[in-house]
């Protein structure tokens, strides 16, 4: 004999298909503000993003895709394509060959620096504009509570915990 689902109650229910929605639609329109008025997608920016602010402006590829959220086979075809366009290049890890760095180049961190205003403004405008003052922290507290349970071991060494 089987045990019964724990079925949603309506409440459980209503919360998850509004979670839901955020969670498709939010990247989608973050993503649509950024090929508009920067000509990249949202994961070319956090990948230039989080290079801007490493250390030499300067990754691990197996990092950056934890940093960014993305696989690293995700990660290669866009460096390739930031590459093309003269924002980052790649290098050998000269503290171990087996590894390749990303490397921020000045003309990338004027894209960020380019770039950052609109896309700040739109996640101001989209996700904490509508808040309170006390809801920023509670989204924070909520979604680390998801994150630990989605990931126990955390992002990735060094980041910050959920």
């Amino acid at each position: 004999m089987t045990d019964e689902p724990r079925w949603l109650d309506q409440d459980e229910q209503n919360t998850w298909v509004t979670l839901f929605s955020v969670l498709v639609r939010l990247p989608g329109t973050l993503d649509a503000q950024l090929q508009r008025d920067a000509g990249i997608n949202l994961f070319e920016y956090m990948t230039l993003a989080g290079l801007s602010v490493a250390p030499e402006r300067r990754l691990r590829m197996s990092l950056l895709a934890a940093i960014s959220e993305g696989s690293l086979p995700r990660l290669s075809q866009a460096i390739g394509r930031l590459e093309k366009r003269g924002w980052v290049r790649r290098s050998p890890d000269p503290d171990d060959g087996r590894y390749t760095l990303a490397i921020l180049t000045d003309e990338g961190l004027e894209k960020v620096v380019e770039t950052a205003p609109g896309h700040v403004a739109e996640v101001r405008r989209l996700v904490f504009d509508p808040l309170t003052k006390a809801q920023p922290r509670q989204l924070h507290d909520i979604c680390g509570r998801i994150m630990r349970t989605v990931d126990p071991d955390g992002p990735y060494p060094g980041a910050r915990p959920y």
